[in-house]
């Protein structure tokens, strides 16, 4: 973990989690006292973790932590009274945050720790491959649009358009890509 935000209206409760995460793992930790500086923080930083303690003295932090998960790919843990984890972790669970109840059992705290470790690591697999899936459907749009000109102007069939773009990037070495990009400089001026 390279940054923690721990999010508390109470100082006491921010030194806690500040020094267990310590005891955890070296990670760049960085302290809000309520709702409204969290959401900055988030808006102009990206946390791997974020740790809200609750009440705030703004909000109460469950919709912070609804936020903070649905927009961002940081691992959300909300910290409450133990009469109401059980109906927000059924209420924020479909979001993705994972409710501890307090006080804190240390073991329980590190595992749950752990396990939004996990499911960062997982959920940022996952965006890098969707990342690489649009890069993917927007060459093969390029290509095709390209295709389509050279059946326009040069009035050729698809397969011939097809085979002109792939003989045209073995012969120059460029990618079918570029092929396409310089077709479409070409023809849609």
């Amino acid at each position: 973990m390279d940054k923690t935000l721990i999010i508390s209206g109470s100082e006491q409760a921010a030194t806690l989690l500040t020094n267990l995460m310590k005891s955890y793992c070296s990670s760049q930790i960085t302290v809000a006292s309520s709702g409204n500086e969290a959401r900055r923080l988030i808006n102009r930083t990206e946390f791997d973790i974020a740790i809200i303690s609750t009440p705030l003295p703004d909000e109460f932090g469950s919709d912070l932590a609804a936020a903070i998960s649905e927009r961002s790919s940081t691992g959300v843990l909300l910290i409450c009274k133990a009469d109401i984890a059980d109906e927000l972790s059924e209420k924020l669970e479909v979001c993705g945050v994972c409710v501890l109840a307090k006080p804190l059992n240390k073991t329980l705290f590190y595992h749950t720790l752990k396990m939004l470790q996990a499911t960062r690591a997982r959920m940022m697999n996952v965006m890098k491959e969707y990342s690489k899936l649009q890069t993917k459907i927007e060459e093969a749009r390029l290509v095709n649009r390209a295709k389509c000109i050279l059946i326009q102007y040069l009035k050729l069939t698809e397969p011939q358009a097809h085979r002109y773009i792939e003989k045209q990037a073995m012969d120059q070495r460029l990618s079918k890509t570029e092929v396409a990009q310089n077709i479409l400089k070409t023809y849609e001026q």
